[in-house]
């Protein structure tokens, strides 16, 4: 009895150390596809829930607090063959903010090359080391960016394990069928190729400096110390600043996504600011930001 007790701890202890790092909301929608086995998109969705839930990401060990909260929706708008689907793939992140309620948005993206084939109640296989299927490789892809994420925000250049292994599943697919993968699949640089090379790209380790400084330095502080957070809000806003202007070609797509993110929360940040900071903070943003500079008139508007 004393060994079958030692037994179940060791399990229970082993299966704390294994805690999943995801807390993934899946939806898979396929209102365009008619005349098929609906059942099949049930069980699809079924699939990557547990695929990306269940499966440990890193070594780390997650509370169920601490869990990444993401949402994924497919988009399923064709169906080539029985086990062939295309689509759209939106995804959304968050992370809290230190001691509120509150829930910061890390990304929002849409990946308009989702192609896959799926067996309905096939295995999810998945190899790092290798591409073993269209969908397992996107899934795991956007988990190791989704933790490269919410690493860097929590410490500086945090992520960057994470981002190298979404590079690797990137390096893996150069030969696979479907696009998304390869460079010149989007010269406009908006693929899951250019998502990942950029974020590693020495010329844009100041945004990912950004990523840490605006969440840990400044949201995580405002609790207590409005002031202080919000001047740090504004100092790491410099940082995309310089980024914009080492490197401002129209390629710089990983920019645009910061802001698709934080355009909305920049704005309410600086609703109860000083003339000067809100000042300040509208220069450098309408200059980086110009997709959004009417939205950037709000912080002018604002009065204390």
């Amino acid at each position: 009895m004393r060994k079958a007790g030692l037994l179940l701890l060791i399990l229970l202890f082993s299966v704390n150390l294994h805690s999943q790092e995801l807390r993934c909301n899946v939806q898979v929608v396929s209102q365009q596809i008619q005349g098929t086995n609906k059942q099949v998109f049930q069980t699809l969705q079924n699939a990557i829930y547990e695929f990306m839930n269940n499966r440990v990401w890193t070594d780390h060990v997650y509370t169920m607090e601490e869990r990444i909260e993401c949402n994924l929706m497919f988009n399923i708008t064709e169906q080539l063959s029985a086990d062939d689907f295309k689509g759209t793939l939106t995804i959304q992140v968050s992370r809290p903010v230190f001691n509120t309620n509150y829930n910061t948005t890390t990304l929002n993206f849409m990946d308009n090359d989702i192609r896959f084939r799926y067996v309905e109640f096939a295995p999810l296989e998945f190899d790092l080391n290798s591409h073993l299927s269209n969908l397992t490789s996107i899934l795991a892809y956007y988990a190791y960016y989704i933790l490269g994420l919410d690493y860097d925000t929590f410490s500086m250049l945090g992520g960057s394990d994470y981002f190298s292994n979404a590079e690797r599943i990137v390096l893996n697919a150069q030969n696979a069928a479907e696009s998304g993968w390869k460079p010149m699949d989007d010269i406009a640089h908006k693929n899951r190729y250019w998502l990942v090379k950029d974020m590693i790209d020495t010329d844009y380790e100041k945004l990912r400096e950004f990523n840490y400084r605006y969440h840990r330095l400044g949201l995580d502080v405002m609790d207590e110390k409005v002031a202080e957070g919000r001047a740090e809000i504004t100092n790491s806003l410099e940082l995309l600043q310089q980024v914009y202007r080492k490197k401002p070609d129209p390629y710089m797509y990983i920019m645009g996504m910061v802001f698709d993110a934080k355009v909305d929360e920049i704005v309410n940040v600086y609703t109860e600011s000083f003339p000067e900071e809100r000042t300040r903070a509208h220069t450098i943003l309408t200059e980086v930001d110009k997709p959004n500079t009417t939205k950037y008139k709000a912080i002018l508007e604002s009065t204390l």
